[in-house]
């Protein structure tokens, strides 16, 4: 088990599902808030701070819009708060008067100078995780500094220097009343209790909230999905970056609308489709998304999710919730036992996982039993085993937009192929969770993150 593993018993849905911004959750979300942190941990204002970054981070920094998510972040401002559309007025001033903001005001925080002050170390890696960054602040009226490393995990998970390498840190105090760190151990709850996953992960959560939060929590999940949706929908022009990928969601969403006569299940596909298309496209766009677990697969979860909603019969809230619960004890199973980091997994870390969580959530949703739930999940990840995560200019756009698309119509395929059955298989969820954590470790480090191997260099830039 690695140092960014732990046991499964006192994760809870909000470390899963989180609302912020694209590109990447562990390129962008993870270290807006790793620089957050350094500056919230500081005695008082520094003079100057510089920030390192690290392996992953360094290569496809400028693609994930890393170099943004560090002024912002040591800037005071939070990935699931801050205004997109005010980003760019916030950066110039940034880059304009050659210090960063405090408390909102401009020109008020410490000197940084983009050239001297974040450092792109490509050729080296922190050997705590391949997504490495390293902060340093120094202060009027002394020579004495401060530094502290930070890694983003996944997911847009952070762990400070001390965190990362004590076990224990991952974890927390509290137990819940229905403990499981595998699917083993989870399909097991389930016969003793007579519960259903979706119930079982509610009845856990109640260490942390009461029942109703946690519903309105799911609640406002699904209407950022929505949102990200809706707005992916409205959008046209081209992505940011270079490579001119012109975003598609709109006009498509325009052809569907007017083949009001056709049904099938290639239309509904093209649908599905449509709903990953759109949340990618603006998370390529630095857009407002749900983490699920990523924001490089954000578009898996709530494509399959309207599908639910748009196309099953008597679909309502509480299947919803069903679903999303589902998915996360799914969620929990990788990131503990595995990793949902393409740094360290490649894109079966991501748009894989998120393709397992799809499928147990509608399965779920759908009525299956445990068994077919957990049979869902191992499909959905067993043809996404070797998944390589190789971006084009290290951007999230290609492959990754359309793989969503993929990962979600494969989940939903998952879902019914497993409720064919009784949930009887040959190959556990849990034997492929390791087979995909032993296939990323034995997996060229050119295929994870770092766009130095696959389409990343076989495919010309424009």
């Amino acid at each position: 088990m690695t140092k960014q593993q732990a046991s499964a018993d006192a994760t809870t849905i909000l470390d899963l599902f989180t609302i912020g911004l694209g590109p990447s959750s562990s390129h962008t979300v993870g270290p807006m808030r790793a620089a957050r942190m350094f500056m919230d941990s500081l005695p008082q204002c520094p003079k100057r701070v510089q920030c390192d970054l690290y392996g992953s981070l360094a290569l496809t920094g400028h693609g994930h819009a890393t170099d943004s998510a560090i002024l912002l972040g040591l800037s005071g401002y939070r990935p699931q708060t801050v205004d997109p559309e005010a980003i760019a007025p916030i950066l110039a001033s940034i880059r304009e008067d050659g210090k960063l903001h405090k408390d909102g005001q401009r020109a008020a925080g410490p000197t940084f100078y983009e050239e001297g002050d974040l450092l792109f170390h490509k050729d080296e890696f922190l050997p705590e995780h391949a997504n490495g960054m390293r902060f340093t602040a120094w202060f009027e009226g002394t020579a004495d500094t401060v530094g502290r490393a930070y890694y983003s995990i996944g997911g847009g998970s952070v762990l400070s220097e001390e965190e990362g390498t004590n076990d224990a840190a991952l974890g927390h105090n509290l137990v819940p009343p229905h403990p499981f760190s595998s699917a083993e151990e989870l399909l097991a709850m389930g016969e003793e209790t007579g519960l259903c996953i979706a119930t079982i992960i509610l009845k856990n959560e109640e260490i942390w909230r009461p029942q109703e939060k946690t519903e309105a929590f799911l609640d406002k999940v699904c209407d950022a999905m929505t949102a990200s949706i809706e707005r992916g929908l409205k959008q046209e022009g081209f992505l940011p970056g270079g490579l001119k990928v012109r975003r598609r969601a709109k006009s498509i969403h325009t052809r569907l609308r007017s083949q009001k006569d056709t049904f099938g299940p290639a239309h509904t596909f093209e649908w599905v489709s449509l709903f990953a298309l759109a949340v990618n496209e603006e998370n390529a766009a630095g857009g407002r998304v749900v983490t699920a677990p990523t924001n490089g697969a954000a578009g898996v979860i709530p494509a399959v999710l309207h599908y639910y909603r748009r196309f099953v019969p008597g679909a309502d809230r509480d299947g919803e919730h069903t679903l999303l619960l589902t998915a996360a004890a799914i969620g929990f199973l990788y990131k503990k036992r595995a990793s949902i980091s393409a740094a360290e997994m490649g894109c079966q870390g991501e748009v894989g996982v998120a393709c397992s969580m799809a499928a147990a959530g509608l399965a779920a949703a759908l009525g299956g039993t445990n068994q077919q739930i957990e049979n869902a999940a191992e499909i959905g990840m067993e043809h996404n085993l070797g998944l390589t995560c190789d971006p084009i200019g290290g951007l999230v756009q290609i492959p990754c937009i359309e793989r969503n698309t993929m990962g979600a119509v494969k989940a939903i395929n998952a879902a019914y192929l497993a409720l064919q059955g009784d949930g009887r298989h040959i190959v556990s969820l849990d034997a492929v969770i390791e087979t995909m954590r032993q296939t990323g470790v034995d997996m060229s480090n050119h295929y994870k993150e770092t766009s130095l191997g696959g389409l990343a260099v076989n495919v010309v830039e424009c």
